[in-house]
């Protein structure tokens, strides 16, 4: 009792907080962000509100069977992720809530009609970053057709979970939540990995170093995990969906590559928008392909496929272009998972040039930096 009511009034301070940060940007800014900001704190608070944690959840009789199977693999994960990932040892998914609704939140990205640099919205703390999340579906449909009436290419994702980059230990860390607790366990890794590892390093306002980094994490943690800890099944179920996965990006890079250089090319606008139409109509035509000839018909990509635009290709540019960066950096740093997470707070804290520039001299020979540099909406940039 005397915890819950401790929640509730630290729970009210969290609004408290974004309501003055959102006020700091208004008067810095004239935005209207406010609204956003209180809607986010307000999906946050009534997310962690509904945590229980993970050995009340265990423990009591009414839980199912198999949702107390995977609780307890998820800590086996989180023990492994401190002691042979050397990520952080703290509150964050030791927690179980079931939101009763399919994601976490719905994000919300937009890129122009010709150009795969997405639109970005800048907030305290995070920086600027090119999307915004909504709790609910029905708001995020809204704000998603407002940039349409601008003329922008939309798109609107489920996202499983996100990370508070730790700042909410206060309130009890990011949970574990029902929107991803079922996934295959080399999936269900990967994920507690990536966003523990936004805990670790975080550059404000740049996405494609962040999302990469963390991606890189997820990686080599899943790998290392399947290959010691997982049973034969598991780790012949994440080959065969990571098999379907590279194939997937591998044809979708191809054309954002493709359409990326006839957005930069001389030809007129008319000219760009007939090469866009071929090679859109080119991808999905080898992605039919793929799920006749080598995926046995999966169709989990379909709604990818089905809305694909800008906004969902400069999207899959920013959190996969430079993750063979911090691959090769984790290989600099002799494999050394403390020494990496040194190295790579060392990069998130120099200025932007030179962290890119540092990013790029990692890249592999012959590979360049994705350039979807998001562009930033005047209305929302602060100072």
């Amino acid at each position: 009792m005397r915890w819950g009511r401790w929640l509730a009034v630290s729970t009210a301070s969290l609004v408290g907080v974004v309501v003055l940060a959102a006020g700091t940007v208004c008067a810095t800014s004239g935005c209207s962000s406010i609204g956003y900001l209180l809607q986010s704190a307000q999906g946050h608070v009534s997310l962690i509100t509904s945590a229980r944690p993970v050995s009340d959840v265990i423990a009591d009789a009414q839980t199912p069977p198999a949702l107390k199977e995977r609780l307890a693999l998820t800590q086996r994960l989180r023990d492994y992720a401190v002691s042979e990932l050397k990520l952080p040892d703290n509150h964050s998914y030791r927690s179980y809530a079931d939101l009763h609704r399919p994601a976490a939140v719905w994000n919300v990205v937009a890129a122009p009609e010709l150009s795969l640099k997405l639109r970005t919205w800048c907030f305290p703390i995070v920086g600027c970053v090119g999307y915004r999340g909504y709790y609910a579906l029905d708001t995020a449909e809204a704000a998603a057709q407002s940039l349409r009436d601008e003329g922008l290419e939309v798109a609107v994702y489920p996202v499983p979970a996100y990370s508070t980059l730790g700042k909410t230990e206060w309130l009890g860390g990011d949970p574990l939540l029902n929107t991803f607790v079922q996934w295959p366990e080399g999936e269900l890794a990967r994920l507690i990995f990536h966003e523990l590892a936004h805990q670790v390093a975080y550059a404000p306002g740049d996405t494609s170093f962040n999302e990469a980094f963390a991606t890189a994490v997820e990686r080599l943690g899943g790998e290392r995990w399947l290959g010691t800890h997982a049973s034969q099944q598991a780790r012949d179920q994440y080959a065969a969906l990571n098999s379907r996965r590279d194939d997937m990006r591998a044809m979708v890079n191809h054309t954002r590559l493709a359409l990326d250089a006839v957005y930069k090319s001389p030809l007129d606008d008319d000219g760009k928008r007939a090469r866009k139409a071929e090679l859109m109509a080119a991808l999905r035509a080898e992605y039919a392909q793929a799920k006749a000839e080598r995926w046995n018909g999966y169709a989990g990509y379909d709604l990818f496929f089905e809305k694909l635009n800008n906004a969902t290709l400069g999207v899959q540019a920013a959190y996969l272009g430079l993750v063979p960066a911090f691959e090769a950096l984790f290989e600099r740093e002799g494999r050394d998972f403390s020494r990496f997470y040194t190295a790579v707070k060392a990069l998130a804290e120099r200025p932007r040039a030179e962290r890119d520039a540092a990013i790029k001299a990692l890249l592999p020979a012959g590979q360049a930096a994705p350039d979807v540099t998001p562009e930033a909406d005047p209305a929302s940039r602060p100072g």
